[in-house]
């Protein structure tokens, strides 16, 4: 198991996050969001996400606009945008493109690779835990075994020494070119829970899994 420490070297600058946000969706696959709290380090292996493509994208929250809510997705690339959802839990993105295009992922779901006994111990602080596939098998389960909330809101995740890394593995380049996720094969299909013409298989098959990886969330139509 690799460290969050060991793989400093892959982390990826801003400029990687300057790029289209699906080519950024389907390179986050297979990457590393680690979180250092008081508490421990948590990090997870992204196995499912999902883009949103600002003022073109129906389902996104930027697509009317910048307001108090999203701000953070107008703002530099390689930030979090974290969001409270119907007011019962949180949700975590990753700001790509340019600034004030307001393109992000939001990481759905992840397998935990360091740090279980806290990711469970947080888990289980706000719901059943059936099996350890379940730790972050959905954005709000992510978010909690992470130990995100809205106070995260704007986390660089360029930063080595920030309390929110996100790392590659350590023969991807840093720089600003797409990159291959492994050979796994992806899955592509609908967003989960999208309403409208955001929700449609063919205008926006904009969800990317891993295939075979039990830590993907279940499909829900709005």
């Amino acid at each position: 198991m690799k460290s969050p420490d060991s793989a400093l070297s892959s982390v990826p600058g801003r400029d990687w996050y300057l790029r289209p946000v699906l080519d950024v969706a389907r390179d986050l696959l297979g990457a590393t969001l680690t979180t250092r709290t008081p508490d421990g380090v948590v990090s997870l292996r992204l196995t499912e996400v999902e883009a949103y493509d600002g003022a073109t994208d129906p389902g996104s929250h930027a697509f009317r606009g910048p307001n108090r809510r999203n701000a953070t997705m107008f703002g530099e690339p390689g930030r979090l945008y974290v969001y409270r959802h119907l007011g019962l839990h949180h949700c975590v993105n990753v700001v790509c493109g340019p600034e004030g295009e307001a393109s992000a992922v939001l990481v759905r779901a992840g397998e935990v690779v360091d740090g279980a006994d806290l990711a469970r111990s947080r888990r289980l602080a706000s719901g059943v835990v059936r099996a350890d596939r379940d730790l972050a098998r959905g954005p709000a389960r992510l978010a909690v075994a992470l130990g995100l909330d809205l106070s995260d809101d704007g986390a660089d995740v360029t930063d080595p020494d920030g309390a929110v890394l996100l790392s590659r593995p350590p023969a991807v380049s840093s720089q600003a070119e797409p990159v291959e996720t492994s050979d796994v094969a992806v899955r592509t299909g609908p967003r989960v829970g999208v309403s409208g013409d955001g929700g449609s298989a063919d205008l926006f098959p904009w969800r990317f899994w891993l295939d075979a990886e039990p830590t993907v969330s279940v499909y829900r139509r709005a």
